[in-house]
Protein backbone atom coordinates (compact mmCIF):
# COMPACT_ATOMS: atom_id res chain seq x y z
CA UNK A 1 0.00 0.00 0.00
CA UNK A 2 1.34 3.52 -1.19
CA UNK A 3 2.41 6.49 1.33
CA UNK A 4 -0.90 8.14 0.46
CA UNK A 5 -3.31 5.29 0.71
CA UNK A 6 -2.13 4.70 4.29
CA UNK A 7 -2.71 8.26 5.30
CA UNK A 8 -5.69 8.21 3.74
CA UNK A 9 -6.72 5.36 5.66
CA UNK A 10 -5.65 6.15 8.86
CA UNK A 11 -7.47 9.89 8.50
CA UNK A 12 -10.63 7.91 7.41
CA UNK A 13 -10.57 5.43 10.06
CA UNK A 14 -9.75 7.43 13.02
CA UNK A 15 -12.68 9.83 12.02
CA UNK A 16 -15.16 6.78 11.80
CA UNK A 17 -14.16 5.74 15.07
CA UNK A 18 -14.52 9.27 16.72
CA UNK A 19 -17.76 10.00 15.00
CA UNK A 20 -19.00 6.12 15.78
CA UNK A 21 -17.88 7.05 19.74
CA UNK A 22 -19.62 9.97 19.81
CA UNK A 23 -22.83 8.72 18.24
CA UNK A 24 -23.41 5.75 20.11
CA UNK A 25 -22.34 7.67 23.56
CA UNK A 26 -24.80 10.29 23.06
CA UNK A 27 -27.88 7.48 22.02
CA UNK A 28 -26.95 5.78 25.59
CA UNK A 29 -26.93 8.46 27.26
CA UNK A 30 -30.28 9.89 26.23
CA UNK A 31 -31.78 6.27 26.26
CA UNK A 32 -33.60 4.32 28.32
CA UNK A 33 -30.86 2.19 28.75
CA UNK A 34 -29.61 4.30 31.63
CA UNK A 35 -32.02 2.23 33.56
CA UNK A 36 -30.83 -1.14 32.18
CA UNK A 37 -29.58 -3.65 35.15
CA UNK A 38 -28.43 -7.57 34.39
CA UNK A 39 -26.01 -9.52 36.06
CA UNK A 40 -23.28 -8.65 33.13
CA UNK A 41 -23.45 -5.26 33.35
CA UNK A 42 -25.10 -1.99 34.21
CA UNK A 43 -25.49 1.37 31.80
CA UNK A 44 -25.50 4.03 34.79
CA UNK A 45 -24.37 7.76 33.59
CA UNK A 46 -20.80 8.73 36.05
CA UNK A 47 -19.43 12.31 35.64
CA UNK A 48 -15.27 11.39 35.80
CA UNK A 49 -13.19 14.64 36.53
CA UNK A 50 -10.36 12.39 36.62
CA UNK A 51 -7.94 9.88 34.41
CA UNK A 52 -8.45 5.76 34.31
CA UNK A 53 -9.48 4.90 38.31
CA UNK A 54 -10.51 8.15 39.04
CA UNK A 55 -6.58 9.44 39.53
CA UNK A 56 -5.86 12.95 38.98
CA UNK A 57 -9.24 14.22 39.94
CA UNK A 58 -9.44 18.12 39.63
CA UNK A 59 -6.49 18.01 37.17
CA UNK A 60 -8.56 18.95 34.13
CA UNK A 61 -6.51 21.59 32.32
CA UNK A 62 -3.19 18.94 32.83
CA UNK A 63 -5.26 16.56 31.47
CA UNK A 64 -6.27 18.23 28.61
CA UNK A 65 -2.58 18.90 27.96
CA UNK A 66 -1.66 15.40 28.46
CA UNK A 67 -3.89 14.12 26.15
CA UNK A 68 -3.21 16.67 23.31
CA UNK A 69 0.50 15.89 23.57
CA UNK A 70 -0.28 11.82 23.75
CA UNK A 71 -2.33 12.24 20.46
CA UNK A 72 -0.04 14.93 19.10
CA UNK A 73 3.22 12.77 19.68
CA UNK A 74 1.22 9.59 18.10
CA UNK A 75 0.10 11.31 14.90
CA UNK A 76 3.87 12.65 14.52
CA UNK A 77 5.69 9.21 15.15
CA UNK A 78 2.91 7.45 12.93
CA UNK A 79 3.15 9.81 9.70
CA UNK A 80 7.21 9.91 10.22
CA UNK A 81 7.08 6.09 10.22
CA UNK A 82 4.22 5.41 8.24
CA UNK A 83 5.92 3.31 5.34
CA UNK A 84 7.26 1.29 7.75
CA UNK A 85 3.70 0.28 9.41
CA UNK A 86 1.57 -2.20 8.26
CA UNK A 87 -2.18 -1.11 7.90
CA UNK A 88 -3.16 -3.87 10.73
CA UNK A 89 -0.83 -1.42 13.07
CA UNK A 90 -2.51 1.69 11.54
CA UNK A 91 -6.01 0.08 12.61
CA UNK A 92 -5.29 0.11 16.13
CA UNK A 93 -3.21 3.45 15.99
CA UNK A 94 -6.52 4.66 14.62
CA UNK A 95 -8.07 3.28 17.82
CA UNK A 96 -5.97 4.88 19.86
CA UNK A 97 -6.30 8.14 18.31
CA UNK A 98 -9.97 8.26 18.52
CA UNK A 99 -10.40 6.92 22.00
CA UNK A 100 -7.88 9.51 23.24
CA UNK A 101 -9.54 12.82 21.00
CA UNK A 102 -12.80 11.98 22.18
CA UNK A 103 -11.70 12.03 25.65
CA UNK A 104 -10.23 15.44 24.97
CA UNK A 105 -12.55 16.82 23.86
CA UNK A 106 -15.49 16.15 26.52
CA UNK A 107 -13.13 17.39 28.74
CA UNK A 108 -12.91 20.38 27.28
CA UNK A 109 -17.03 20.71 26.35
CA UNK A 110 -18.10 19.48 29.73
CA UNK A 111 -14.99 19.46 32.49
CA UNK A 112 -15.82 15.54 32.75
CA UNK A 113 -15.60 12.24 30.63
CA UNK A 114 -18.89 10.68 30.41
CA UNK A 115 -18.98 6.65 31.74
CA UNK A 116 -21.45 4.99 31.76
CA UNK A 117 -20.14 1.09 31.68
CA UNK A 118 -20.16 -0.75 34.76
CA UNK A 119 -19.17 -4.34 34.89
CA UNK A 120 -21.27 -6.36 37.62
CA UNK A 121 -19.14 -9.37 37.85
CA UNK A 122 -15.94 -7.76 38.73
CA UNK A 123 -15.02 -4.55 40.98
CA UNK A 124 -13.84 -2.24 38.08
CA UNK A 125 -14.60 1.55 37.79
CA UNK A 126 -16.98 2.79 35.39
CA UNK A 127 -15.85 3.49 31.78
CA UNK A 128 -16.87 4.45 28.18
CA UNK A 129 -16.59 4.18 24.26
CA UNK A 130 -13.31 6.26 23.84
CA UNK A 131 -11.85 3.62 27.40
CA UNK A 132 -12.40 0.70 25.08
CA UNK A 133 -10.81 1.78 22.29
CA UNK A 134 -7.90 3.40 24.46
CA UNK A 135 -7.28 0.15 25.74
CA UNK A 136 -7.87 -2.23 22.46
CA UNK A 137 -5.29 0.34 20.89
CA UNK A 138 -3.07 -0.33 23.28
CA UNK A 139 -3.26 -3.78 23.98
CA UNK A 140 -3.45 -4.26 19.97
CA UNK A 141 -0.04 -2.51 19.47
CA UNK A 142 1.75 -4.23 22.43
CA UNK A 143 0.63 -7.99 20.72
CA UNK A 144 2.27 -6.32 16.97
CA UNK A 145 5.96 -5.07 19.46
CA UNK A 146 5.78 -8.21 20.72
CA UNK A 147 5.09 -10.55 17.69
CA UNK A 148 7.72 -8.42 15.66
CA UNK A 149 10.68 -8.73 18.08
CA UNK A 150 9.75 -12.35 18.44
CA UNK A 151 9.92 -12.94 14.60
CA UNK A 152 13.73 -10.71 14.63
CA UNK A 153 14.82 -13.57 17.15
Amino acid sequence: MSKKSKIAYLILTTIFFIFFNFYFSDIILKSDLLLAENPVLDIIYVQNSGAAFNILDGYKIFLIVFAFAAFSALIFYTLKHIQKISVFCLFFVSLLLSGIFNNMCERMLFGYVRDFIKLNFIDFPVFNISDIFINIGVLGLIFIILKNNYLKK
